[in-house]
């Protein structure tokens, strides 16, 4: 069977679009591997790199300036990650600056983030040399410690739940005062019987200060509280 013209026509239309859908993606992938542009090489001690993958950004200022070239085991309890630089940001990276694991956005892929230094030395940092690290909080120990609070708040509920069952149902000495109102009118009574004996105590009181019998006892006592005062008076004067 003859190919047509028009199918030539068709089989060429689709081959051009291929090859040109092929060099874009070339184009856009290396462009974010960072193969076209001059780049330079650095690299981190970390103790958990906290589900980093190679190929993942990373961030100055941010800006995203390279990618995790590779990640190692260095020993049992250190990871190294390299890192691969765009060349034009080496000027503003100082031997001090710090490295770290963030994510991009709450659910989003890890990143290694540069914080600026420049606080102990403005030296750019070379090719190959290290960088400090900050390392990433462990997220499964938080994870830990909030499950463990929240057994705890739901203990807690479940008891103040009980208490205030029984306490709706009248047990215990809390629940009979407020469900029952004998209960409470003897608490009320027995309070309006004390605030009438103060009241008669005063009364009392006041009669009893006015009898010719008692009255020089509480003149003497009323006298000799005056002059206790006097003293405490003068004696403050004195240290004064």
């Amino acid at each position: 069977m003859k190919t047509t013209t028009g199918q030539k026509a068709k089989i060429g239309l689709f081959t051009f679009i291929g090859i040109l859908v092929l060099v874009l993606a070339i184009f856009f992938i290396g462009n974010q591997k960072n193969l076209f542009t001059s780049t330079f090489n650095i690299y981190g001690i970390f103790r958990n790199v906290s589900g980093l993958q190679v190929g993942n950004n990373v961030r100055f200022a941010g800006i995203n300036v390279g990618v995790v070239q590779s990640i190692n085991i260095a020993t049992d309890s250190s990871v190294r990650v390299d890192l691969t630089l765009n060349h034009s940001v080496k000027k503003f990276i100082a031997k001090d600056s710090k490295l770290s694991i963030g994510s991009d956005g709450l659910m989003g892929d890890k990143l290694v983030v540069i914080a600026p230094g420049g606080l102990t030395t403005t030296k750019a940092i070379e090719s190959g040399e290290r960088l400090n690290t900050v390392n990433p909080v462990d997220i499964d120990k938080i994870i830990a410690k909030l499950t463990g609070v929240a057994n705890n708040a739901e203990s807690l509920t479940a008891g103040l739940s009980q208490i205030v069952a029984k306490i709706n149902s009248g047990h215990g000495s809390i629940g009979k005062l407020l469900n029952n109102d004998r209960m409470a009118n003897d608490l009320d009574a027995t309070v309006r019987q004390a605030h009438a004996t103060t009241t008669t105590l005063n009364t009392d009181l006041k009669a009893a200060q006015s009898n010719f019998l008692l009255k020089p006892f509480f003149k003497r006592k009323k006298k000799r509280a005056e002059e206790d005062s006097i003293k405490k008076a003068n004696a403050a004067k004195r240290k004064q």
